[in-house]
């Protein structure tokens, strides 16, 4: 995907967007191509726009009208996920070849998948460096702050990112009492934002596509006055303007799969820069006689 040129026009133009129109590019990419392909009314209620807001950015990309760009849409998209670009153009996978006289290519050479191994691990490699390297030290020390000094600390994310909100409530639990998983149902998430407040944080990770549930959550919480930070992707969720503290991860660091690597190395960093605001020796220590007892 990442080599439609629609795809590239509306990645090169997104930072410099006004809101709405970053709204409508993200609905596009979220679900590229089929978001593009129906109407200019459908799309601009996904993004939750006017469709004059929706029809300003075709102007501004240099279309003539929707017509024409849901036409370069139709002769540019591939309709493939990351992971399956990536499959059918590594080397090392079999659909990624051509079998001159149409044998099985599953069955060829086994140090094909070593080559594919190479690449992505390559590909890891360069994308974590270039994670790391987004995150400033000074908004690591911010977020580690609010870590370490709020009442109660919630975290969530969505599908996959979830995984990575658990690893933070997990860790962080051994550094200090009051950590916590958001509950996944509706009457047990109303309950806990009975007590938040301005003493709470919580802590939202937030990737394409960007769970609408997570929004409901974080934006209850805010509203009780409770402090919010957000990690997400360079597209930016939604919940963005409502962050005191926004970490973007950037989307070239992406590779083939989603990046779950990159969210848990920024949180293992934020959790070090936190342990070193708690001095939680005796508490681990304690954790640690606790555990030898069951």
């Amino acid at each position: 995907m990442q080599d439609d040129p629609v795809v590239t026009r509306l990645s090169s133009v997104y930072p410099e967007l006004p809101p709405g129109e970053r709204a409508v590019v993200r609905v596009l990419l979220d679900d590229y191509p089929f978001a593009g392909l129906g109407s200019l009314r459908s799309l601009a209620e996904r993004a939750g726009v006017s469709p004059p807001t929706a029809s300003r950015l075709f102007d501004r990309l240099g279309y003539d009208g929707f017509a024409e760009f849901q036409a370069a849409v139709r002769d540019g998209a591939r309709d493939r996920s990351r992971l399956h670009e990536f499959v059918a153009g590594a080397p090392g996978f079999p659909e990624a070849r051509q079998a001159p006289d149409g044998e099985d290519t599953a069955l060829r050479s086994p140090e094909d998948g070593g080559s594919a191994v190479r690449q992505a691990a390559e590909e890891l490699r360069a994308g974590l460096d270039g994670t790391l390297a987004a995150v400033p030290e000074p908004l690591i020390e911010t977020v580690a702050t609010l870590l370490a000094t709020s009442r109660t600390v919630w975290a969530l994310g969505g599908p996959l990112s979830e995984l990575a909100a658990e690893y933070l409530v997990r860790q962080l639990a051994a550094l200090r009492p009051a950590a916590r998983r958001v509950p996944d149902t509706a009457s047990a998430r109303a309950g806990t934002l009975l007590d938040l407040g301005p003493p709470d944080l919580v802590v939202a990770y937030d990737f394409r596509r960007y769970c609408p549930g997570t929004s409901r959550f974080a934006r209850a919480a805010r509203v009780r006055g409770a402090r919010l930070v957000l990690v997400t992707d360079a597209w930016m969720s939604p919940l963005a303007a409502e962050a005191q503290a926004l970490i973007r991860l950037p989307h070239e660091a992406a590779g083939p799969i989603a990046p779950l690597a990159h969210e848990i190395a920024v949180t293992e960093l934020l959790l070090v820069a936190t342990a070193a605001r708690l001095a939680p020796a005796g508490r681990l220590a304690d954790l640690d006689a606790l555990t030898q007892t069951l």
